[in-house]
């Protein structure tokens, strides 16, 4: 009986890794055939023995492998061992022209002599080669350096079992533990219990055990982590361990965001988790910027994703009530707050991250004299009275105007045209109240936050400096300072962003918008193509540092989706303060 073979080829090596391997084993997979293997650079090739030359030949590419191993058969009596190797590459999904990765496994025996030791040795040689080829960084062009996570790699995951629909339990069961598996990643699985549960297990763990942190949740739960990270005596080491996200949220906004950077495509749902479980298994590891925010209370804490006020605060808020939906529940959220819009009133101010020119320059806006605002100095936003049904909201916001009419007779509307209802300012307080409640229970989070000083950042009860970019008060319909790429899996707020580019990018929208161009701005968003609108309204800046200062006397702030308190808030970016395994 003919026994397989194998040799190398020592005329194909680069930089110490095998280049070439070739040997002829039975391919489990695909019927037990006698195929050709060989094992180059950048791929795996296998061949039918059988077949006409030409034909039956398969290339993988190494690119899409997260993993090799050997094992000796179930039956003890087979003298054989054997080698799986495994690929995600991107397939064309079914009925539809996108694209995902979908697992491929190619199984080999190897049977060189009828000692069983010698053919485990034998796969072992070829696990370990197509790995090492697997697992190389990649030459980048981008300007950011990459570092790998150790090989096999300890992960602790956290996982919060009731985010996005309660199935986060399930994704980890079905895909990603398979696939950690795969990639010689040894992970331990830590269920969060409440509130602040994975902000109290990193501060007090003994990080030296873990290789890297994932979190398979929504974006909040990374937040926890983060600031727990800076909490610790230990910060500056400690922030430096690699953390990973993988989407089991309704937003899910870093995991789009780290699938945008590897350059993959938009990916939806249980897609973009394979997609980031496979960026995972790859563990490339890039700088990850975190935002120090400081709050007029005094309080500290740092961001990793966004900050937002007015519109897009709202919706993130007050779509809580929809989240039964999924991600859905942000375009509901939208369509319901659409309805009836707020005008906030209020000062913006920002560093520049580039030279923008003369002092007059450097203030924004239309001037504060154009637009003209309630007398009533207890009025926080102008609205208007919602209809009764979402179906109606959505005609609503295809057909008013202006919410906010410049001239001068729109400052004779009564109290209650230009304030929102007491249920509505008493909803937004309570929330802001509950929120902060959430973030200084148990670990009294601020007075515990370590960190880098802000050079940037003067205190918030002395004026910005005059090279500061000052936004003469007026009305805003939102203000969103993003730091990645997407605001929520299909919402793709600020397409200039790059993971550790040193930049927050903001973006706000001054009042006079009407509905219809606001619709069209976020319907815009989840192709990135929202600047293309040219609305004038729409104002978009690279910034280093910013400074809020809500005149309004109720409203919304978020921090990567969670709610903060209510009142003036300013932020430092700190560039590759952290580490992100992004692919």
């Amino acid at each position: 009986m003919d026994r397989d073979k194998t040799e190398p080829d020592p005329s194909h090596h680069r930089n110490g890794i095998v280049g070439l391997l070739y040997g002829e084993f039975i391919d489990i997979i695909n019927g037990k055939v006698r195929c050709s293997v060989s094992l180059a650079d950048h791929a795996l090739t296998v061949q039918k023995i059988t077949s006409s030359p030409g034909q039956g030949k398969v290339v993988f590419d190494l690119n899409d492998c997260v993993g090799c191993r050997a094992f000796k058969g179930e039956d003890n009596a087979d003298t054989g061992a054997y080698f799986s190797a495994y690929f995600y590459p991107f397939k064309r999904k079914w009925l539809s022209f996108g694209m995902a990765r979908q697992r491929l496994e190619q199984c080999f025996r190897v049977a060189l002599a009828q000692d069983p030791r010698a053919n485990l040795e034998e796969a072992e040689r070829w696990a370990r080669a197509i790995r090492d080829a697997s697992f190389r960084p990649l030459p980048r062009t981008d300007g950011v350096e990459y570092s790998e996570l150790r090989r096999p790699c300890r992960i602790m995951v956290l996982l919060n079992p009731n985010s996005g629909r309660g199935q986060a339990l399930s994704l980890f069961s079905t895909h990603i533990q398979r696939m950690l598996t795969e990639a010689d990643a040894v992970p331990t699985l830590v269920i969060t219990e409440h509130q602040n549960h994975a902000r109290e297990i990193v501060r007090e763990a003994d990080l030296s055990q873990w290789d890297a942190l994932v979190i398979l949740s929504g974006d909040g739960l990374l937040f926890e982590v983060v600031n727990g990270l800076m909490e610790r005596e230990d910060w500056e080491e400690a922030i430096q361990t690699p953390l990973g996200i993988l989407p089991g949220g309704s937003g899910n906004a870093l995991a789009a965001s780290i699938n945008r950077y590897s350059g993959a495509p938009a990916l939806l749902g249980e897609e973009l988790l394979v997609s980031c479980g496979f960026l995972l298994c790859k563990g490339l590891v890039s700088p990850l910027d975190l935002v120090s925010v400081h709050m007029a209370s005094g309080q500290r804490f740092f961001s990793f994703l966004s900050l937002a006020w007015g519109f897009v605060a709202d919706v993130d808020i007050e779509s809580e009530r929809y989240r039964q939906v999924g991600a859905a529940r942000f375009l509901l959220g939208t369509l319901v707050r659409l309805a009836s819009l707020r005008v906030y009133q209020g000062r913006l101010a920002f560093l520049p991250a580039h030279e923008e020119g003369t002092v007059e320059d450097r203030v924004e806006g239309v001037a504060a004299s154009s637009f003209t605002r309630s007398s009533s100095t207890n009025s926080s936003f102008h609205s208007t009275s919602p209809p009764d049904s979402l179906s109606s909201s959505f005609c609503s916001a295809m057909s008013c105007g202006p919410v906010a009419d410049p001239s001068p007779t729109h400052s004779t509307l009564c109290p209650e045209d230009s304030a929102p209802d007491d249920h509505t300012l008493n909803t937004l307080h309570n929330a802001s109240n509950n929120a902060m409640k959430l973030l200084q229970a148990g670990s009294q989070t601020t007075s515990l936050v370590k960190g880098p000083p802000d050079s940037l950042l003067p205190p918030l009860d002395e004026p910005v400096p005059t090279h500061w970019t000052q936004v003469t008060e007026q009305g805003f319909i939102l203000v969103l300072a993003m730091y990645q790429s997407f605001l929520s899996e299909d919402l793709l707020a600020a397409p200039e962003a790059r993971s550790g580019d040193g930049c927050i990018h903001l973006y706000y929208v001054l009042e006079g918008v009407s509905r219809a161009a606001l619709l069209r701005l976020f319907l815009a968003m989840e192709r990135g193509t929202h600047m293309a609108c040219e609305c004038p309204q729409l104002v978009y800046r690279q910034v280093r540092a910013l400074r809020l200062e809500p005149l309004s006397p109720q409203g919304a702030i978020t921090v990567d989706g969670e709610q903060v308190e209510y009142g003036s808030i300013q932020a430092q970016i700190h560039g590759g303060l952290g580490k992100l395994i992004s692919g």
